[in-house]
């Protein structure tokens, strides 16, 4: 039995434990790994097996291989949208939930959609198909993924705008890495089985620098990982005893520090598989009627992405920052505060120590970690 057939097989049998609609996403560390490819060949072997697998949207981006296998597939043919005097196409995610399919193969899960269609991204469209009771296998880059966006920023250089939050991975039933060395997909570049001849060169001196790609795909791997480890924590029993993590962000009006604290308590949350708040402690310098209009939208998009994230938002109020942070975390249960580095000299921290001192102290009594993020 090949490989596609036994990853098949192990997909029907998720299937068949529940109504609700199954959820397997391929994942990988940039285009032209192969994600399309692999889900076209599991959707063969499904339809062979006698399962009812069509094609809601597939993005084989002239990819010949990729194109020759969409033939003898069933297809649901895409909406027709009119959009600034253009016609576009999109998927047909009404038609998709009428038609009903045992299986459905949605590409591109972090494509945004047209203005005007009834979900903003394509991951929302996906959660109606599940909520129909329609299995779905998808695909996506790993830059795609919210909470590593300042990473792959740092990365590559390049701010991934189309984004999909981590809760999408956590709800995936069965997540598959497709792996190649950074010589491989190179290659594949070169011989313009990813991109169209005349775009190879840029790409290799942009995105595909070999460092780039090497970094991509331990992240890939690592994602994968971190989520085997949350499904072995949460699907085999213990004998021993662990500390159930809980995590505690502490942001300001700061958007680009705030941004940062999120994001990798996301992280950090993500991989311990443990619950997680975001807190501002708004003191009375920095109440609604005092505060600059800027700052209150950066911590209203702060508070959006937290949630987008999974977290859940706290806001209280104190006269001290320490005193507002403890109070939340005796009353959650912390385990973990993470905090941004401060943007102070070496005078200012040494005179503001004082402001820490009982929040540092009440963290060491009750073996409560604080995490300072640069």
């Amino acid at each position: 039995m090949s490989e596609a057939d036994n990853n098949a097989e192990h997909f029907l049998d998720l299937i068949r434990k529940s109504r609700k609609g199954k959820f397997k996403i391929y994942i990988g560390m940039a285009a032209g790994v192969g994600k399309s490819y692999r889900m076209l060949q599991e959707a063969h072997t499904l339809l062979q097996n006698g399962v009812d697998v069509k094609v809601g949207y597939i993005e084989p981006h002239n990819r010949k291989e990729t194109l020759e296998l969409v033939e003898g597939l069933p297809i649901i043919p895409r909406r027709q949208v009119y959009y600034k005097g253009k016609e576009l196409e999109e998927m047909d995610l009404q038609a998709i939930i009428n038609l009903h399919p045992e299986v459905v193969i949605v590409d591109e899960l972090a494509h945004t959609n047209i203005p005007g269609s009834k979900n903003e991204k394509r991951w929302q469209d996906v959660l109606d198909i599940l909520d129909a009771g329609i299995n779905v296998i998808s695909a996506l880059n790993i830059q795609h993924l919210e909470s590593l966006n300042d990473l792959v920023k740092g990365i590559t250089g390049v701010e991934v705008l189309e984004r999909v939050p981590d809760s999408i991975l956590k709800i995936a039933d069965e997540i598959v890495n497709i792996d190649l060395t950074a010589e491989d997909l190179i290659s594949r570049l070169k011989t313009g089985k990813i991109y169209a001849p005349e775009k190879v060169e840029k790409a290799l001196k942009n995105f595909f620098k070999p460092e780039n790609i090497l970094q991509l795909r331990e992240l890939a791997l690592k994602e994968v990982a971190g989520q085997i480890e949350r499904k072995v924590e949460t699907e085999i029993p213990k004998g021993v005893a662990y500390r159930h993590e809980k995590f505690l962000a502490c942001i300001s009006t700061n958007e680009k520090t705030s941004k940062l604290v999120i994001r990798k308590t996301a992280r950090l949350a993500s991989y311990y598989n443990a619950q997680w708040w975001v807190l501002f402690v708004e003191t009375p310098k920095e109440s609604p009627d005092k505060i600059a209009l800027d700052k209150q939208r950066h911590l209203i998009n702060n508070f959006k992405l937290a949630t987008e994230l999974g977290a859940e938002v706290l806001k209280t109020q104190s006269n001290k920052v320490a005193k507002g942070i403890l109070e939340i975390v005796q009353e959650k249960g912390v385990t973990t505060v993470c905090i941004g580095k401060p943007h102070l000299n070496l005078t200012q921290v040494i005179l503001a120590t004082s402001v820490f001192n009982e929040l540092l102290n009440v963290l060491s009594q009750n073996n409560i970690d604080l995490i300072i993020l640069s």
